[in-house]
């Protein structure tokens, strides 16, 4: 089971006040914010950035650490999340594009644009290319 939701270290900033925000799973999401809140929220925002951008660039994504003391866990909106999931289990595969859209007897287009992340694709096609390579998604509210 992969889950997206990763840990996430605030850092007060001495010099300008707020928090910077780091992955170290994630080494490229760094962010800043006022307040814890609006961490979160930024920090959900950079987390999904640099995982799509691990996607465009055909870079691995790194399974989530567990959260170490005074880490905060933030997850990956479920869209993007089902894209990582789709993006990792097609290359754990070695599928291309191709064979995706021809197995769920789709146009090619349509399987590139299922990964592509600035394309808002439904869930549950991305659930139905999920299934066809054996897999699931499951949601889990915490």
């Amino acid at each position: 089971m992969r889950e997206f939701v990763y840990p996430a270290r605030f850092a007060a900033d001495k010099k300008d006040g707020g928090f910077v925000v780091t992955f170290r799973d994630i080494p490229e999401a760094i962010t800043q914010g006022e307040s814890h809140a609006e961490c979160l929220e930024q920090a959900a925002g950079a987390l999904q950035a640099a995982l799509e951008g691990r996607i465009m660039s055909s870079i691995d994504i790194p399974k989530a650490s567990k959260a170490k003391r005074g880490e905060h866990l933030v997850a990956v909106p479920v869209q993007s999340a089902l894209k990582a999931a789709l993006y990792l289990e097609m290359r754990q595969k070695g599928i291309s594009r191709v064979e995706l859209a021809r197995r769920l007897r789709i146009d090619e287009k349509e399987a590139r644009r299922m990964l592509d992340p600035h394309h808002a694709t439904k869930a549950d096609r991305l659930e139905k290319a999920l299934a066809v390579l054996g897999r699931y998604a499951e949601l889990r509210v915490a």
